[in-house]
């Protein structure tokens, strides 16, 4: 660990949880603007077309959702990072008999050229 990421993680004690995501298969992208880091996305794909989605841009105005394969939101919130984390973690598998699955909401469609 370099010593600004140490320095990141005792001012942000919070950013641990986005470390442990994405060692459990979590994929990350900053938003930068003007050099500065704004807002930080991440997907976790699960078979069969499901993905659960992160958006933080600040330790207390994170969200989260869950897409179906036709982009059907079937689980959403938002919240503190913490909480947001703590969500998703219970979530089921997409597979299982208690995972959500009533479409909540629609998500954008994906431009086609």
């Amino acid at each position: 660990m370099t010593p600004e990421q140490a320095a990141a993680l005792t001012e942000f004690p919070e950013l641990q949880r986005l470390i442990d995501l994405r060692g459990a298969g979590w994929l990350f992208l900053p938003t930068v603007v003007d050099g500065e880091i704004v807002e930080v996305h991440g997907v976790r794909t699960w078979p069969e077309g499901w993905a659960d989605a992160l958006r933080v841009r600040y330790t207390t105005d994170a969200a989260g959702l869950r897409n179906d394969h036709t982009g059907g939101i079937t689980w959403q919130r938002e919240g503190t990072l913490n909480e947001i984390i703590d969500g998703l973690i219970a979530l089921p598998p997409p597979g299982d008999r208690l995972a959500p699955r009533l479409v909540i909401a629609r998500g954008p469609l994906p431009r086609t050229a």
